[in-house]
């Protein structure tokens, strides 16, 4: 780890030298999250391209953090660069607060994907969620939302919560100026287990279980077979209402796993990749749940009652979504994306096993992560226990140094439409030195 420490400020001095001289931002960086990345600073951005991006000091790496998903559909697609350019330089408008004709292209296509009737946009998915658990209390009249844990559903307060040792619910470790102690707005459960699931909701307070299909952003844990649909069953029995969160798990497919697993949500959120990286959000809701939230005249769902915000739905993120959608993170790119990554997946394995590692992999479309543990972690708390930070930033400084970026606070790649197959080969054969180096 020195000696890989001491290349990347070897081979990266304007990078070092623009994070020294950041001391008018918090953190040094634009949003702290950035230096998560492994290494005493982070590279700075040059420019990016497809699956390419360029730092400062003239590096090229193949990327498979994509921003964490914000840029699934490969850096500056020509269609939504073309569709951004057209609207904001060629007709004019970013923010006008009317809508446009693209609103309803999107909404009808977003129908298409996921199956969710009616459709009100972001510009973020932790936006998305939050007005998402705001209609949700106001339809059932009840006060807590219930999630997984370890789940990520950005920085929405309810999400911030854990099983704890005795296994109760408590906070999240970390947890920034918690408004009020989480358990009053919150239970949890683990992901798979659909006992603790039915304990917590026979509470009956519980408006919606909010949750993705697939945990991803403590590793990629996969639901086990009649899972979800026992989750289904459940909040139907107890008059929960279910919220997919498929902003990670849109991976999965073009309908995300909402579509590949036919699943019957009565509320979707998404957000990052549908934009081609301008932000954008969105959250569909079945059309029976809309019309009962339309009809009530006590919720003021047009000015300040909490669901909303200024930018919402602009003319320029909608651009960019129509054309994102319509044009780059088609149906034939995701089935090319996970080919990708079914490649990246067999290197990865096919490293593990050389060396008989204790180790997994996991994928999810066009998703793979690797974890220090096996089996398979099935649970959240389990996927966080399996972490080896020290690890984790060797192997992603050992690649960096090499051309290649992962997502930096886990093991985790991403295929874009831009993605090759060599680039995923790279990968393999730059991992495969690592672990050598690490075994001895």
């Amino acid at each position: 780890m020195a000696r890989e420490s001491a290349e990347a400020e070897r081979r990266n001095p304007r990078s070092k030298e623009a994070y020294a001289q950041a001391d008018h931002l918090f953190g040094r960086v634009p949003m702290t999250w950035m230096n998560k990345t492994a290494g005493a600073f982070p590279r700075y951005l040059a420019g990016a391209r497809g699956a390419r991006i360029t730092d400062v000091d003239g590096h090229e790496y193949i990327d498979f953090c994509l921003g964490d998903t914000g840029a699934m559909a490969g850096h500056s697609p020509t269609a939504v660069t073309e569709a951004v350019d057209r609207r904001y330089a060629g007709l004019g408008g970013a923010t006008a607060m009317l809508p446009t004709e693209d609103a309803e292209w999107v909404g009808a296509e977003l129908t298409r994907r996921f199956g969710l009737a009616r459709w009100s946009f972001s510009l973020t998915a932790t936006d998305a969620n939050r007005w998402a658990i705001r209609l949700a209390r106001a339809v059932t009249g009840r006060p807590k939302i219930l999630v997984n844990s370890y789940c990520y559903h950005g920085s929405v307060d309810e999400s911030l919560i854990v099983v704890g040792p005795d296994g109760g619910g408590t906070a999240r470790p970390g947890n920034v100026g918690a408004p009020c102690d989480v358990t009053l707005t919150s239970r949890v459960a683990e992901f798979n287990d659909l006992a603790g699931l039915e304990r917590e909701l026979a509470h009956g307070d519980v408006a919606a279980v909010l949750m993705e299909p697939a945990l991803t952003n403590i590793g990629i844990v996969l639901p086990e077979p009649g899972y979800l649909a026992g989750v289904r069953d459940l909040t139907r029995r107890y008059g929960t209402l279910l919220i997919n969160d498929e902003t990670h798990t849109f991976s999965a497919g073009p309908g995300g796993c909402t579509a590949a697993w036919d699943l019957e949500p009565d509320l979707l959120t998404i957000g990052k990749a549908i934009g081609g990286g301008i932000p954008a959000g969105a959250y569909g809701l079945s059309a029976d749940l809309a019309e009962r939230l339309l009809d009530r005249a006590d919720l003021d769902l047009v000015d300040m009652g909490g669901v909303g915000g200024t930018l919402a739905g602009n003319a320029l993120s909608i651009a960019a979504t129509r054309a994102t959608l319509e044009h780059v993170l088609t149906d034939e790119a995701f089935a090319r994306m996970a080919k990708l990554s079914e490649r990246f997946e067999a290197g990865v394995r096919a490293g593990i096993e050389a060396h008989h590692l204790p180790w997994s992999v996991s994928r999810l479309g066009a998703r793979t992560e690797y974890r220090f543990t096996s089996p398979v972690p099935r649970t959240g708390t389990e996927s966080a226990a399996a972490a080896d930070p020290e690890l984790e930033d060797f192997l992603h400084l050992y690649l960096a140094n090499r051309g290649i970026l992962l997502t930096p606070f886990h093991n985790m790649a991403l295929m874009c439409p831009d993605t090759t197959e060599q680039d995923v080969d790279t990968h393999t054969e730059v991992f495969a030195a690592a672990l050598a180096e690490l075994v001895g």
